[in-house]
């Protein structure tokens, strides 16, 4: 792949609804680590608490699949290395469950909520967006907005 797709002062990571292996969040993790490798990660950080909850649910910890990815493996190897070294091993209903969660998840605490509010209404359009909902909704819509995209 070209050094550029891991410039992320240039574009945004993968959605965190794209999915590898069935697993949502996992290509934007990638996708930031590739970046920091290469310095390029801009305001994005590998290993934030986005990424742990991959991590968390499959039992890997972030600097072992760094240094994975940091080897320049592609997408489905480091799927493989994955599920090959995942101390909690997840079946495929597992990975369903978890990914269809996370694709809904909403803000469920008062602090959270709030700050759902505050992103929708940070301008005068973003009031008007009903359909910003998840919190997917809201990494969607920032990484939109970061490189010029109208709310």
């Amino acid at each position: 792949m070209a050094h550029d797709l891991y410039d992320l002062t240039q574009h945004p990571p993968r959605s965190p609804r794209v999915r590898l292996g069935g697993l949502v969040i996992l290509p934007r993790m990638i996708d930031k680590a590739r970046a920091t490798k290469a310095g390029k990660n801009g305001e994005y950080n590998y290993g934030c608490s986005l990424d742990k909850n991959v991590l968390d649910f499959l039992g890997v910890d972030a600097d072992a699949l760094k240094a994975q990815i940091d080897k320049g493996l592609g997408d489905g190897e480091i799927l493989a290395w994955l599920m090959a070294n995942a101390k909690t091993p997840r079946s495929g209903m597992e990975i369903a469950a978890f990914s269809a969660f996370h694709e809904q998840r909403a803000p469920s605490a008062p602090a959270g909520r709030a700050k759902l509010t505050e992103y929708q209404s940070a301008t005068p359009a973003g009031a008007k967006r009903e359909d910003i909902v998840t919190w997917f909704d809201v990494l969607d819509l920032d990484d939109h907005q970061s490189f010029g995209g109208k709310v």
